[in-house]
């Protein structure tokens, strides 16, 4: 860490303990993790067939059920994410906080079961998913809500005779990713979303005919204070920490999503939680 970094989380850090021990702490412990952006983007391309005009993506992420997100919060999610008839919803990682510790039940099996898309619905792992002896848990809870697992693997989706193309990869931090054998298969020709957890892999990706990186893991800081903007995030998401990032001449897309929970401490300032809605069009 330079002296740049430490002094801006030094005083950062102070600045956040002052504030949130005075009259911001109940906005952001109560207030600011329940106000869900939606967050809306068009995906242009050539590559998009003219069957997949208007076809609708939803992304959500981080959800770290258990720790200070309920049940009835991911409820209220379902109904909100259904409204906007998505073709397909993807799930970028990080189900419930602590496998290990979590209560689980059919309750979290009948909800997850609950958002349609028209095209199907599919998840990667994220390092909290496999923490905690959670990777087998985890993969049983999302095959009986009916999501379809993308680890080191890809899937065509089609419409009249046109298709692209959606990978996934294994978590970074604690899995085994592989993108070169993610793609082998694959057909450069086709518009090619990736699912990767971590942010910061899109460096990787670059190199590889992807078109699209979508990931959460950074919460987008959670607490985000005015001049200095995050305090803190992961490894792997400390580059790339929220928002649309354009690589290597229009390359690659990369959209980084705040999440929905949170993790380590239950605040969300400047920072709220969003879900994201792709739209395709040719």
């Amino acid at each position: 860490m330079n002296r740049r970094t430490f002094l801006k989380k030094s005083i950062g850090s102070l600045l956040a303990l002052v504030g949130l021990s005075g009259g911001t702490y109940y906005y952001a412990r109560e207030i600011e993790p329940t106000m869900l952006d939606i967050n809306q983007q068009i995906l242009s391309s050539s590559k998009i067939p003219k069957s997949f005009n208007n076809f609708k993506i939803i992304q959500f992420s981080d959800t770290h059920i258990g720790y200070h997100y309920s049940l009835d919060q991911f409820a209220e999610l379902v109904k909100t994410i259904n409204a906007q008839n998505p073709d397909i919803i993807v799930f970028t990682g990080d189900l419930v906080d602590k496998p290990h510790t979590y209560n689980w039940n059919n309750e979290l099996i009948k909800t997850l079961r609950k958002l349609k898309a028209n095209h199907g619905k599919y998840w990667i792992y994220g390092n909290h998913d496999h923490g905690g002896y959670g990777t087998d848990i985890v993969k049983d809870v999302m095959d009986k809500a009916e999501f379809h697992l993308l680890k080191n693997s890809y899937t065509s989706i089609k419409i009249n005779n046109e298709e692209i193309a959606l990978a996934g990869i294994d978590d970074v931090m604690l899995g085994n990713p592989d993108l070169e054998k993610t793609l082998a298969n694959s057909d450069p020709n086709l518009f090619t979303l990736l699912l990767a957890h971590e942010p910061d892999f899109a460096d990787t990706t670059v190199h590889f005919p992807v078109d699209v990186q979508l990931s959460g893991h950074s919460h987008g800081g959670q607490v985000r204070l005015p001049f200095i903007g995050h305090l803190y995030t992961p490894m792997y998401a400390e580059k790339y920490v929220q928002g649309k990032h354009i690589l290597q001449n229009e390359k690659l897309t990369l959209y980084v999503n705040r999440g929905l929970g949170t993790t380590r401490l239950p605040y969300r300032f400047l920072c709220k939680p969003e879900i994201h809605t792709f739209t395709l069009r040719n």
